[in-house]
């Protein structure tokens, strides 16, 4: 028997009818379109699939859809809603090539995007502790946390100018 639930995914209200044993993974992709969260490892190890529901970063392979009932989700294609910029998290990814096959960029840009919400100026090793459960098999981490810690103090100068207009 599937359940009606409502949720905000980067803003937007969504009613979707759900079998009890779906997750939240597959309910973005699948019946959302927004592939911008993987499937990684389907176990919660790899880190792939983070999202953010309700300000909390979780697995998103391992939530139940019917669990964010009435509540809120950010996934990667939150980052930037419009299409016309980057998000400075996705600016300093590609300025430091911290994306190389890609696959676990979205799951990390979203780590980051939790960390610096929570964390706006993070030592390298509470990023490196914020990336605790991602696994990326290219870049060797470096350039990750090199991009966190640039994303960091962009926001940091953005938000600033922001408060003082």
């Amino acid at each position: 028997m599937k359940h009606n639930i409502k949720i905000v995914v980067n803003g937007d209200e969504y009613s979707l009818a759900v079998d009890p044993w779906r997750t939240l993974n597959e309910a973005l992709r699948e019946d959302l379109n927004l592939t911008g969260t993987k499937l990684g490892c389907g176990t919660g190890d790899c880190g792939a699939c983070t999202v953010i529901v309700d300000g909390r970063a979780v697995s998103s392979c391992l939530t139940l859809a019917v669990s964010v009932d009435g509540k809120s989700v950010t996934t990667v294609e939150g980052l930037a809603p419009s299409g016309d910029e980057l998000h400075p998290i996705q600016e300093a990814f590609i300025k430091t090539g911290a994306i190389q096959c890609g696959f676990c960029t979205s799951g990390m840009e979203i780590a980051a995007l939790h960390l610096l919400s929570n964390n706006p100026s993070p030592t390298e090793l509470e990023i490196r502790k914020g990336l605790s459960g991602h696994l990326c098999r290219c870049t060797g981490y470096n350039q990750i946390v090199e991009a966190i810690s640039v994303a960091g103090e962009k926001m940091k100068k953005c938000c600033h100018e922001e408060e003082r207009s």
